[in-house]
Order: structure tokens, then C-alpha cells, then sequence
């Protein structure tokens, strides 16, 4: 089905309150969008993603117009209905805050805010959300499932090998019979002693067991 994977992501989404806040946000699900006024041959806007049209190479736009103005401020082009979904979402949280129409409640806090209010700063942490959300089979680290739990990178390679210490007894003691040679030395009357009561300067005969009564 054509937006099978996107009706997914906005059912999961289509809730009235952010699962990280306290706050109530107003959802795109629960405002179905008007029939165009106009007549056209195709229909290219997304049944329920806000600020999503459909272009002919199969490829989604997101644009969303500035408040208070006739002009329209471009979000860029995407391979997915979600990722230009979540990228229209950053825009108008910059724009309209709590009032917002968002597409998915986490918008609210799982998406970068923009530097500043500025057209390029919006349309760079609009873009930088997306590409969060981008597709492995697109070129991005996140399932195409369209259920997901944080905006995890997932590194190749990041898991470590567990370091284990191993004690090679060849290594450290140099050949295998060092215990062996060891438990021998055991065995042998130990080595002459040279220092004598002579040594310390003591020539008195010291008789240790005298005992005077």
C-alpha cells in the first residue's frame, strides 16, 4: 500500500500529550485536512503528514509557510514521507511553539531546535532532524519500521571486544618447568651462611640458652 509505512508512524504518534512531557500537543492525525479548493489531476499532498507533498520521482518536499506572511520557507526534498514529516515539525515548532500542528507528538522533545529564527538556521536543524530518521535501505541507521524509541545512532564497530587477561606461564617465567625447578630447590639444604658474630664486632661467647636461677 502507497503510505502503508506512513500511516504506521502517524498512528503510533497520534496521541494528545508528548510521552516525555507534561505538555498537550496538537496532532496532524487528529485534523483531517480539507479536499483542495481547486481542481487537479493528482492529488500530491500526503493524506496525513502536515507540509508534505509528493513529487513525481517518488520523493517527498516539505515547505511550510512563515507566520504572518505570504511567503514560504523551503525545507527541503526527502526519500520518505516521515523524514520531511518530522522536518516540517521542527519549523513549526520554531514558528508557532505550543501551538503548533505537529505531526508526531515526540516533536516536542525529541528534535533539535534551531539556532535561531532565521530561514537558514530553521531549514539546518530542519534538515539535521530528518536525516535522524533516515532509512537504512536509504542510506541511514534507523529501521524502516517507523516505530522508534529514540533517535539512537547505531556505530559500526562500536561494541568492544571484552579484554580478557590471560597469564601465559611460558611468557612470565620463561620455560614450563620453572615450578618443577622450583619445588626441586625445595628440597636442598639451603646455601651457607657468611657473616658471623665476628662481623658485628661482638667477641663475647654468647651462650643463648643460659639461664641464671
Amino acid at each position: 500500500m502507497e503510505y502503508e509505512s506512513s500511516s504506521m508512524s502517524a498512528d503510533s504518534g497520534a496521541i494528545c500529550r508528548a510521552s516525555n512531557s507534561d505538555e498537550e500537543v496538537i496532532l496532524a492525525a487528529n485534523r483531517p485536512k480539507k479536499r483542495a479548493g481547486r481542481r487537479v489531476f493528482k492529488e500530491t499532498r500526503h493524506p496525513v503528514y502536515r507540509g508534505v507533498r509528493r513529487r513525481n520521482n517518488n520523493k517527498w518536499v516539505c515547505e511550510l509557510r512563515e507566520p504572518n506572511t505570504k511567503s514560504r520557507i523551503w525545507l527541503g526534498t526527502y526519500p520518505t514521507a516521515e523524514m520531511a514529516a518530522r522536518a516540517h515539525d521542527v519549523a513549526a515548532l520554531a514558528f508557532r511553539g505550543r501551538s503548533a500542528c505537529l505531526n508526531f507528538a515526540d516533536s516536542v522533545w525529541r528534535l533539535p531546535a534551531p539556532a535561531s529564527s532565521d530561514a537558514r538556521d530553521i531549514r539546518a536543524a530542519a534538515a539535521e532532524a530528518a536525516e535522524a530518521f533516515r532509512p537504512r535501505e536509504y542510506g541511514g541507521v534507523v529501521s524502516g519500521s517507523g516505530d522508534h524509541d529514540g533517535m539512537v545512532v547505531e556505530k559500526e564497530g562500536a561494541v568492544e571486544e571484552k579484554k580478557v587477561f590471560y597469564l601465559d606461564e611460558e611468557e612470565v617465567f620463561w620455560r614450563p618447568s620453572f615450578f618443577a625447578d622450583l619445588a626441586e630447590g625445595l628440597l636442598l639444604p639451603p646455601p651457607p651462611s657468611y657473616m658471623t658474630f665476628d662481623d658485628v664486632g661482638s667477641s663475647a661467647d654468647v651462650s643463648l640458652w643460659s639461664y641464671s636461677i
